[in-house]
């Protein structure tokens, strides 16, 4: 048994074992047990003393080799850097840091941006390998700069595809095949005008993203336009939802409950900041126009409940905020979102009729926070005038939970 670390994780580029250091090479020709991919374990030369085991699907079988194999020598080989969308990420949530040994290679994003001359800290670096296609949405700007981690030989021409989609087809795309090896190709090419329909299926994609004229550009803070989503009239309106955004205070990571979720506005702009949400929607044809409304803005991972609310709650994971735009008018939404929310979390409900009103100024009274009333008009016709048309005004609550055990 040994003492200390006893998983090894080494990164291997394209150039093989031959180009590691001594001291990491000792990594692999010390282990026992070797787990990796086809293509890293036939690098291994013949006769080495280890056991081979290729990876299984789905990875959680390869995980639990690995750790019943816990104290013993055991090295995993990798591609590139394994910190950066690999292996070592799940080896380090499952085993602790504590017994691994981390080594990286050069990866396949700082390769292709020496390659182009892009500093990495100006860069979008996403993967699209088992993961939705559509993540690449959220990175679309103009002037954006993208480095992809591929799923297959495929993938180049679904991006291009996607681009064309949301109106970036004039953008500049390069295609790395087996960087860095003996075998490596660079195409190069516009989205809008993309013929490769199968390349290698070890490749990364650069995308210099080009806005056509046309082209409606989303930004990244809250307030979209109405009319980037598909609704059928229920939706937190641009201003209010800017407003709503800006009470809950958005974090990378942070949970949401969105209680009443109607056609996903309010989720999705929370995903767009950086968060995770969930939403709780009844109606099952707003679920379906929240999901697509998700993929279409670049947040596929929206969790999208099939119940109402207080009933629908008790299962979810505790949320670090809550919104409560429908539902309000049921006292025990309000309550049960309360007991949920994390110490520290933030509660906002909007409410347009009296009688939820009334709930909010209840709930104030007992827990405190704010209240407003966000009244809007728009500039409208008027025969062959303009003049101002009022929306209904809104009185929203937003509260945060003290970081003490009271509620």
């Amino acid at each position: 048994m040994t003492e200390g670390p006893w998983l090894s994780v080494v990164g291997v580029g394209e150039d093989g074992l031959d180009v590691l250091p001594p001291a990491v090479r000792a990594l692999v020709d010390g282990a026992e047990h070797i787990f990796g991919g086809e293509r890293h374990l036939a690098m291994l030369p013949d006769g080495h003393s280890a056991k081979t085991t290729v990876w299984r699907s789905p990875l959680s079988r390869t995980v639990a080799d690995i750790r019943a194999l816990q104290g013993r020598p055991v090295c995993v080989l990798a591609t590139g850097d394994p910190m950066s969308f690999g292996i070592g990420v799940t080896l380090a949530r499952e085993f602790g840091i504590d017994g691994m040994t981390v080594i990286p290679a050069p990866g396949a994003f700082s390769l292709a941006a020496s390659r182009l001359g892009w500093p990495l800290e100006q860069t979008a670096r996403v993967t699209i390998h088992g993961r939705p296609l559509e993540l690449l949405a959220l990175q679309f700007h103009p002037g954006a700069r993208i480095l992809i981690l591929s799923e297959d030989g495929g993938s180049p021409a679904r991006v291009a595809a996607l681009l064309q989609q949301h109106g970036y087809g004039a953008s500049a795309m390069t295609v790395f095949e087996h960087l860095n090896g003996a075998a490596e190709t660079i195409l190069t090419g516009e989205a809008g005008g993309w013929t490769v329909d199968k390349c290698r299926d070890l490749n990364t994609i650069a995308v210099e993203c080009v806005a056509g004229a046309d082209t409606n550009v989303l930004a990244r803070v809250p307030g979209l336009p109405d009319d980037a989503f598909l609704h059928d009239g229920q939706l937190t309106k641009r201003e209010v939802r800017a407003a709503t955004l800006a009470a809950l205070r958005p974090l990378p990571g942070a949970q949401l409950w969105d209680v009443g979720c109607g056609n996903g506005s309010v989720a999705i702009e929370w995903m767009r900041a950086g968060g995770a949400a969930i939403g709780i929607e009844p109606k099952v044809e707003r679920r379906d126009r929240a999901a697509r409304n998700a993929l279409a803005l670049g947040v596929p991972g929206l969790r999208l409940i099939d119940g109402g609310a207080p009933q629908a709650l008790g299962d979810l994971p505790a949320p670090d905020a809550v919104f409560v735009g429908g539902g309000s008018s049921d006292p025990a939404v309000l309550e049960t979102c309360w007991a949920a929310l994390k110490p520290g979390g933030r509660l906002v409900a909007n409410a347009v009729t009296m009688e939820s009103e009334t709930r909010l100024a209840g709930f104030h009274a007992a827990h405190g926070g704010e209240m407003v009333r966000i009244a809007v008009s728009r500039l409208d016709a008027v025969g062959p005038y303009h003049g101002w048309r009022p929306m209904m005004p809104v009185t929203q609550l937003s509260v945060t939970k003290p970081k003490t055990n009271r509620i």
